[in-house]
């Protein structure tokens, strides 16, 4: 399969550069599969009526960081360092954007004389050691900006600290939101409990990776990065107690279905800890128990779009996006979502 079978045309002006004026005011895009109409163009708030007592919602409470830090090099060339992921012993494993890379060996300088040497080169990242007694996260908290996508082409603000972030994020450690998420608040959680829909959370710390475009025109040479993620047993326990009642299990956004994926084996879900570095693409079976998946739109020919496609089927997702362009549905992190269920051919 290659990588242009998953582009679709998208309009500059609907990526979606602010979030909406509440969470909750965002639209919403039913695949009603195979009923017709096909697609159902909604407000975020219908979910309430897409879900039914006994369901369970899967959420990620990853906890975006503030990873991204600006400094300059020994010689004074500015650096621009994005943390992928903070290691022992006040080490850091992160991107960095410079006119020269750095090599092992040299020195950085961040705000406040915070000096950091660079061990060595990891594939695309660096492996970096901060010279300064304090924790890393204490040093992210105090210089570090929430980083925002790329394709969000201006500088974070105070509220992007709020919005930027799930009203239930508690485990720290991503550098980009699970946005699917995004769209409850805290009314809108309190709703689905009154109405029986129940609720699991599994971590995993979404990285930079996200972002990171196919490079190669067969998507199976792609290389996957790599995240960290947990799945307790208390999910596992909700996820067979739901099945068992006959009730559906949602996940909300890919992260959710990579992490139930990662967990599964032969369709048992099992507590789970470690990495992942799933790549879901359409011919994949699924193993775990997702019956509908929540997510917002993804860029094309991006490793998110090719796991949806592989859920609900290439054709009808492509299809259910060019409605989504042609309806002018607002994309990417701080856009809308759409609701969609399981192609029975990935089972």
């Amino acid at each position: 399969m290659q990588r242009t079978d998953f582009y679709f045309y998208l309009p500059p002006h609907l990526i979606a550069q602010q979030p909406n004026c509440s969470r909750t005011s965002s639209r919403l895009l039913w695949v009603n599969s195979p009923s017709e109409p096909l697609f159902q163009d909604l407000r975020f708030t219908d979910l309430l009526h897409l879900l039914m007592p006994g369901d369970l919602l899967v959420f990620n409470d990853t906890r975006v960081i503030p990873a991204r830090l600006f400094g300059r090099k020994q010689s004074g060339g500015q650096v621009e360092i994005l943390v992928e992921r903070i290691l022992e012993n006040n080490q850091i494993l992160a991107q960095i954007r410079a006119s020269q890379a750095p090599k092992p060996g040299m020195w950085l300088y961040l705000e406040g004389g915070i000096a950091i040497q660079v061990l060595q080169r990891v594939d695309n990242f660096f492996q970096l050691q901060f010279e300064d007694p304090r924790s890393v996260h204490e040093i992210l908290y105090t210089i570090g900006q929430i980083p925002l996508p790329p394709y969000i082409r201006r500088s974070p603000t105070q509220a992007d600290s709020i919005r930027y972030q799930t009203v239930y994020a508690r485990q720290p450690g991503a550098v980009a939101a699970p946005t699917a998420g995004l769209h409850f608040d805290e009314g809108m959680l309190e709703q689905l409990q009154i109405k029986g829909v129940a609720m699991a959370f599994i971590t995993l710390h979404v990285g930079a990776g996200t972002f990171a475009p196919i490079r190669v025109e067969n998507i199976h040479q792609h290389t996957m990065h790599t995240e960290y993620m947990q799945v307790s047993t208390q999910v596992c326990e909700q996820i067979q107690m739901t099945r068992a009642r006959g009730g559906r299990v949602i996940a909300v956004g890919t992260t959710c279905i990579r992490a139930l994926e990662t967990a599964s084996v032969e369709g048992n879900i099992k507590p789970y800890a470690g990495e992942t570095q799933l790549f879901i693409t359409p011919g994949y079976r699924f193993q775990s128990s997702v019956d509908a998946l929540l997510t917002n739109f993804h860029l094309p020919e991006s490793t998110l779009l090719m796991l949806v496609c592989a859920f609900a089927g290439k054709d009808l997702v492509l299809a259910a996006y060019r409605h989504a362009v042609k309806q002018e549905y607002r994309f990417f992190s701080y856009g809308d979502a759409m609701f969609v269920t399981r192609h029975p051919n990935s089972y």
